[in-house]
């Protein structure tokens, strides 16, 4: 078994999509617009035919599947409603590398809603840190450093 997450956006799926890659590498091997559906169309504002019914992005050791959805205040149609902000749900990434881990993590940094914690040694051994992306979603950064 494998989880995959599946992240729901305000309309800027795309974008987050080229933040991850740019940060984590890959690439969205799959994408379907609301465009497709014409029935779905006839209930969306136009300017939601161009955005992300579904996508599925791949990287080394990742997989996110990702969708665009209505504002859960919005009761337009039957797009899937955004989950309300505050979410329990934090994604955590576990390095390899030190270097690798200050790589993705100041990238996703550079626009961040809240740096969290910065990435720093703890008193479990591992050099952790937490940061909210900019598009609000929380991601764990773990390096477990080798034993002395």
């Amino acid at each position: 078994m494998q989880l995959v997450p599946y992240i729901n956006f305000a309309g800027t799926a795309s974008e987050a999509l080229k933040l991850y890659t740019k940060a984590f590498g890959g690439k969205v091997e799959e994408v379907h617009l609301y465009s497709e559906n014409e029935e779905l169309c006839k209930q969306l504002p136009v300017e939601w035919h161009t955005k992300i019914m579904h996508a599925t992005f791949k990287a080394p050791d990742l997989i996110l599947m990702v969708s665009d959805v209505i504002d859960e205040g919005d009761h337009c149609c039957s797009v899937p409603k955004i989950v309300p902000s505050g979410s329990p749900i934090s994604l955590s990434l576990d390095f390899k590398s030190s270097e690798e881990q200050q790589r993705v993590f100041d990238i996703l940094a550079e626009n961040a809603r809240k740096i969290i914690m910065p990435l720093q040694d703890t008193f479990w051994g591992a050099r952790f840190g937490i940061l909210a992306d900019s598009f609000g979603i929380r991601w764990m950064f773990n390096y477990d450093k080798p034993s002395a």
